[in-house]
This record gives C-alpha cells, sequence and structure tokens, in this order.
C-alpha cells in the first residue's frame, strides 16, 4: 500500500474541495493518505511517504499563499529530489503564472510530477474535481 500525502492551504475552500477529490482518488486505489495543513509539514515528513500533492490557491500577484504555505514549501523543496509529487490550487484572476512558476521549482528540485498540475478558475467545477481525482489515483 502506498502512502500518499496531501498538503494544501485553502482561504475560501476551493482549494479544500480540490484536496478532498485528490484524497477520494488516492484513497480509491487503496493508498493510505495522511492530510495537512501547511503548519503541519515539514522536510523530515517528506521521506515518509512515496509520493505528496501539494496545493495552494493563487495569491497576491499569483504567487503561493505567503504567511504559511511559502515557508512550509521552501523548506522542503530541499527533500523533494526524486519524490513523485502533483501539484492543484484555484486561482481568481491572471492566466495560471503561479502553478507554472511553482512547476519549475518542482522540476528545479529534482522531484517528478506525476500528473499534469489542476488549476480551477475560482470553484472547481467537474472536470477539475474528476482531474483531482485521477490526480489522486496517480500519485496511488
Amino acid at each position: 500500500m502506498s502512502k500518499v500525502a496531501i498538503v494544501y492551504w485553502s482561504g475560501t475552500g476551493n482549494t479544500a474541495a480540490m484536496a478532498s477529490a485528490v484524497e477520494a482518488g488516492a484513497r480509491d486505489k487503496g493508498a493510505e493518505v495522511s492530510v495537512f495543513g501547511p503548519d503541519e509539514f515539514t522536510a523530515d515528513m517528506v521521506a515518509g511517504f512515496d509520493a505528496i500533492a501539494f496545493g495552494c490557491p493563487a495569491m497576491g500577484a499569483e504567487v503561493l499563499e505567503e504567511s504559511s504555505y511559502e515557508p512550509m514549501f521552501m523548506s522542503v523543496e530541499g527533500a523533494l529530489s526524486g519524490k513523485k509529487i502533483a501539484l492543484f490550487g484555484s486561482y481568481g484572476w491572471g492566466d495560471g503564472q503561479w502553478m507554472r512558476d511553482w512547476e519549475d521549482r518542482c522540476n528545479a528540485a529534482g522531484a517528478k510530477l506525476a500528473c499534469d498540475s489542476v488549476m480551477a478558475n475560482n470553484a472547481p467545477g467537474e472536470d477539475s474535481l474528476a482531474e483531482c481525482k485521477s490526480m489522486g489515483a496517480a500519485l496511488a
């Protein structure tokens, strides 16, 4: 049984809905899933999981949430080399630049993106939630 972590932050509930769909997809494939907020997840925990889904909406000028998510992600980046990961989040403006920047950071850290990242414009629709469920299955 694979161990999957889902680490996300949500301000409005949009990214939380996406995280729930990722969790459902991983559990449906038999994975043991642990869900964390950014204040609960540390670099020391990365090695304890076969795969990790990171979720965060675009904030400000299309960046990760700055008070807790960005500091957590900076602290785990060095531990992601060779790790199977996936990225998801929602946005309300812009064109998804925050996700492209985030993918670039993960690639530079040597992480292995298990599938395409999932972005939802505002509240995730049926298609975005299905993509998140597929993401969870790909991580399992």
